[in-house]
């Protein structure tokens, strides 16, 4: 069996995700009037999330573009255009289960359009926390408003999570149920998507299969008691359990956001990278075991106000 069937056998949904920046770089959570979204949520939000907005919609009345007809290295290199027209030095990154050549068109609706599209919607501002942000809530908004408006999502099959007293609240527990809930909902021919708006951390690796020596994570609102979310088990928990015939994207707008799914292969939009590349510190020995039941999952234990602290660039 080739290492291309392998991962297929274990990862079955086709899995996109794309990320703001480097695991090693920051995001930022800023003042995205200059971006020009057609009547933003807010005048605070990612810088990566309202980047990414402005190259999917064709002009600011909000009629989309036929962005399907730009490839993902024009889709990311607008991207990266956009951030540093504002003055971030984000490098927007792609990451996928499956090798894409990085010159086809992009796509986010699976073939056919026929299936139900589903979403899970996360934007957490650690509200009277330290490290507190203000524009995480507007992100998600702003994302309803282009899959609902644009690609034909509906409520009814989107579930959001909101530190604003009003939604479910985005706890460790309520968005492992959120990812439990989604992979067991879609079925061969639909479409999903993530998105989480937060912060992003760093925490030491316990199996090897980082490069850099650390996981990267996602901070759920109650961190400080329930831990953060692991790259690892975002593999485990929403990733493996995606069905055959799925059609996932995530956009990941944190800090540390590289290869927060783990993913076996990825592009930089740096300029220098001219296609997909095989993520060599991919673990499949270890993904094959996790679907055995042999291998166990650990949860994340990130405790300091520091974590956060560290993380956004708040401008």
């Amino acid at each position: 069996m080739s290492y291309q069937d392998k991962i297929a056998s274990q990862i079955p949904a086709e899995v996109r995700m794309l990320s703001g920046c480097h695991d090693t770089q920051t995001s930022a959570d800023a003042n995205i009037t200059s971006f020009e979204l057609p009547d933003p949520a807010g005048r605070r939000g990612g810088a990566c999330t309202a980047a990414l907005l402005q190259v999917l919609y064709d002009d600011r009345n909000g009629d989309p573009q036929d962005f399907q007809g730009q490839s993902w290295v024009d889709v990311l290199r607008a991207m990266r255009n956009n951030l540093a027209a504002e003055g971030f030095s984000q490098v927007p990154q792609l990451s996928s289960s499956r090798m894409i050549e990085v010159n086809d068109p992009m796509t986010i609706i699976n073939e056919g359009g026929g299936g139900t599209k589903w979403a899970v919607l996360i934007g957490i501002n650690y509200v009277g926390q330290n490290g507190e942000l203000s524009g995480c809530h507007n992100d998600v908004h702003n994302i309803t408003k282009f899959l609902t408006n644009s690609q034909g999502f509906e409520q009814e099959n989107m579930m959001t999570l909101l530190d604003d007293g009003h939604h479910k609240e985005p706890t460790y527990r309520n968005i492992m149920d959120a990812f439990s809930w989604i992979t067991r909902a879609a079925q061969p021919g639909d479409t999903v998507w993530i998105h989480y708006s937060g912060h992003g951390g760093r925490v030491e690796d316990q199996d090897g299969d980082e490069d850099d020596g650390y996981d990267e994570t996602l901070i759920p609102v109650d961190f400080q008691s329930a831990g953060q979310i692991r790259d690892d088990d975002l593999l485990k928990y929403l990733v493996k359990p995606m069905r055959e015939g799925v059609l996932m994207t995530c956009l990941m707008d944190c800090c540390h956001s590289g290869t927060v799914l783990d993913l076996p292969y990825n592009f930089i939009a740096d300029g220098e990278h001219l296609g997909m590349e095989q993520n060599e510190k991919f673990d499949l020995g270890g993904l094959m075991e996790v679907a055995a039941g042999v291998a166990a999952a650990a949860a994340a234990a990130g405790v300091a106000d520091d974590i956060i602290d560290e993380c956004c660039t708040i401008l």
